[in-house]
């Protein structure tokens, strides 16, 4: 094997090394906030600074491959989507650690309402993550496609944890139950964002497969 076909190995290897790590920052930010436990965030802030070594060592590699290969076509395509990747996979580990500090100040105080959409939202966006990854991972155009509709479903559970919050707050006038609704639906905005992340994922594996920008606005048939 050419010395360039292991190095685009070793930059796909780590991408998904590192989506693992995020998503094992999701699940344990959610599980902190429904077990109400605060000693899960030194293993959440403790995998965020692998997430951002990462990141960096990714970076370096994808200019390294396209200063010293001057790849063109599939290949190039593949490093530029890699770069973009490496910084949402980043930017849902920043949200992950949001949803944390939140996190940490809404178990000081009791549950606000029994936590069933949030941790749904959750499990959706997590899969979510595993997906467009395996879609990067095997080039799989078809189950990208399938993450990008997935989209819909988190916002429509957003807009409904967002509408049942907005009525704790509007018929409260005690100051502590205004906080925690917005700290949760601050919660469910990062979910959202994660998700929206793992759809930039997907439009680039589609980038990558088929030189096609499905960006603005997102069209494929």
């Amino acid at each position: 094997m050419r010395h360039f076909d292991m190095e685009m190995n070793d930059l796909q290897t780590r991408l998904v090394d590192m989506a693992e790590l995020v998503k094992q920052m999701i699940k344990a930010t959610i599980d902190q906030l429904v077990l109400r436990d605060p000693k899960l965030s030194d293993r959440i802030f403790g995998l965020e600074k692998e997430v951002n070594i990462q990141e960096i060592v990714i970076d370096d590699k994808c200019l390294k491959l396209i200063a010293l290969n001057q790849p063109v076509g599939t290949d190039l395509r593949f490093i530029t989507s890699a770069m973009r990747i490496n910084s949402d996979l980043e930017r849902m580990g920043d949200e992950a650690v949001n949803i944390s500090e939140i996190s940490l100040d809404l178990i000081k105080y009791p549950d606000l309402k029994p936590l069933i959409d949030i941790p749904k939202m959750a499990d959706i966006v997590k899969q979510m993550v595993e997906d467009s990854i395996r879609a990067f991972n095997t080039s799989d155009v078809k189950l990208a496609k399938a993450v990008l509709e997935k989209d819909d479903e988190v916002d429509d559970l957003k807009d409904r944890i967002f509408t049942d919050l907005k009525k704790y707050m509007t018929k409260s006038s005690d100051p502590d139950t205004i906080q925690r609704a917005i700290d949760l639906i601050q919660v469910a905005r990062s979910l959202e964002r994660i998700g929206d992340h793992s759809t930039n994922i997907c439009e680039d594996v589609i980038f990558m497969v088929h030189g096609k920008d499905v960006r603005h606005p997102r069209r494929f048939k």
